[in-house]
């Protein structure tokens, strides 16, 4: 049967409403329904199913990419053995977390914090695996969570294939705490993890930044050239001050070398994008300023080879589907730059 993409998208089709199988598609997405170690508000392990619902409400049509969709577009099923890494580490967590991460001389804590610590060695193993499969097939990967602290594995794999390339952060928060509240693979040390273990990541550029403590601030500092921070602060007062948001681009793609990983946490977005995501933060970037970054970054010549997209958290209310509806939203931008990079898709002239 031929494919409609003016057409309603059918209640059981794939992601965005496509038929693509696994085979045809150029771009597959890995879920991460992790959410372990998040420690204020919950309900990330439920975004990769939320954006999948909600991405059947997106129109197919692209006023600056050809058909995206004419690349395919492939979302794996959710694995179960994540799902109950997930509520076991949660629950060793939580005991940790009501006590604001002191453990002291508490044996019972003490093996509640190496439960955790284990079962995300597991979840990271499980995700480099996954991505080295598909880099193998020589499919595209995006990266669909879950926490923020998801994607480790997947640059651990990206790395073995790229010794060279550039991080991309979009973000509220810096992440870059070290193993906080005791946990090594917090979503609150994601970055710190990864400049300290994969020396392949040349440069990281983190964007929207303005939640973080002193520790982070001097961390950062000390990288010198390898981190450029782009802390939302600076840029609103840019824009108060009257600097085009595309000079201010211009400045934060400069750092950049030719391969870009892009890390995308929502709620680099200002809130009312993402009112329901772990750990909102007023500020931060417009929905349109963020994707011109992105498609900035491609129109400048840099090839996106992968990415991942967290911290998208549903509501609770059934009725409420806006931050998945948001969430969809940026994964076909961020999909459709990512393959217009690689020469898969056009960009419209």
């Amino acid at each position: 049967m031929s494919f409609d993409p003016n057409a309603a998208a059918l209640e059981d089709s794939g992601i965005f409403g496509l038929n693509s199988s696994f085979e045809d598609s150029k771009l597959v997405f890995l879920p991460v329904p992790w959410e372990a170690t998040t420690s204020y508000g919950g309900g990330t392990s439920k975004g990769p199913k939320a954006i999948l619902e909600a991405s059947r409400q997106v129109d197919l049509f692209d006023l600056e990419i050809l058909n995206p969709y004419e690349a395919g577009f492939y979302l794996l099923p959710e694995s179960s053995s994540v799902k109950n890494w997930n509520k076991k580490a949660k629950q060793e967590a939580l005991k940790i977390i009501e006590r604001g991460g002191e453990i002291g001389k508490n044996k019972k804590l003490k093996e509640s914090l190496d439960k955790v610590n284990y079962l995300g060695a597991k979840l990271n193993d499980f995700v480099f695996t996954e991505t080295q499969k598909l880099l193998k097939k020589k499919k595209y990967v995006g990266i669909v969570g879950g926490d923020h602290s998801v994607p480790w594995g997947a640059l651990k794999a990206i790395a073995e294939k790229h010794p060279s390339f550039g991080i991309l952060h979009f973000d509220a928060h810096s992440d870059t705490r070290i193993a906080f509240e005791g946990f090594t693979w917090s979503h609150a040390s994601i970055m710190y993890n990864v400049l300290e273990n994969i020396p392949q990541v040349k440069k990281l550029v983190q964007v929207g930044i303005r939640d973080f403590c002193e520790q982070e601030f001097q961390y950062c500092k000390e990288q010198k050239s390898r981190v450029s921070v782009f802390f939302d602060e600076d840029l609103s007062r840019a824009r108060f001050e009257g600097t085009p948001w595309s000079d201010t681009v211009q400045k934060i793609l400069a750092p950049l070398p030719k391969e870009v990983w892009i890390s995308f946490d929502i709620d680099g977005l200002d809130p009312r994008f993402c009112p329901h995501t772990g750990t909102p933060v007023p500020g931060g970037l417009d929905f349109n300023e963020a994707v011109f970054v992105i498609s900035s970054l491609v129109r400048s010549g840099r090839k996106i080879i992968g990415f991942d997209l967290n911290e998208v958290s549903p509501s609770s209310d059934k009725d409420d589907s806006w931050d998945a509806n948001v969430g969809a939203r940026l994964l076909y931008k961020l999909s459709a730059w990512m393959l217009a990079s690689q020469g898969a898709l056009k960009i419209r002239k």
